[in-house]
């Protein structure tokens, strides 16, 4: 049975505390900066999921052909991977709570997302519902509020 994308946390996503990145890992990405800008910011801070979240928007907005879909692709999962890490740097898990509302998760949720979004994108199916999961099991009112729709 193939998974199916649920709407709410997890079980066992109540029972951990909350995690809350410190100020430092909010993301420098403004929303407003050009594909060159976001390379530079990367480069400068290549820890910053929310960076590597901007350049796979930028890349799949670009206009669809397979190499702007797999470099899209390829920043989302270095923004995702680089996200948990700073996750697991502070105490989490795998599971449990990330608030949106707490400004420097913002760029871990907006990784996982795009790398949702990005997964879509190339036929994989599979990988796009884990993704909506885990944002869903972080905080069930992130996706609506990054604007993306389920």
């Amino acid at each position: 049975m193939a998974e199916q994308i649920r709407k709410g946390r997890d079980l066992f996503g109540a029972e951990h505390p909350e995690v809350r990145l410190p100020e430092e890992l909010a993301t420098a990405a403004t929303g407003g900066e050009s594909v060159e800008e976001l390379e530079k910011l990367a480069v400068a801070n290549p820890k910053d999921s929310g960076v590597w979240a901007e350049l796979a928007a930028h890349h799949l907005a670009a206009g669809g052909t397979p190499s702007e879909k797999i470099t899209a692709y390829a920043c989302a999962r270095t923004g995702y991977h680089r996200g948990l890490d700073a996750l697991r740097g502070n105490g989490w898990r795998g599971t449990g709570p990330v608030p949106w509302s707490h400004e420097p998760n913002r760029g871990v949720l907006r990784a996982i997302m795009m790398l949702a979004v990005c997964a879509q994108a190339i036929g994989e199916e599979d990988e796009y519902i884990r993704c909506l999961n885990l944002v869903n099991d972080c905080d069930p009112a992130a996706a609506a509020a990054i604007g993306a729709e389920q």
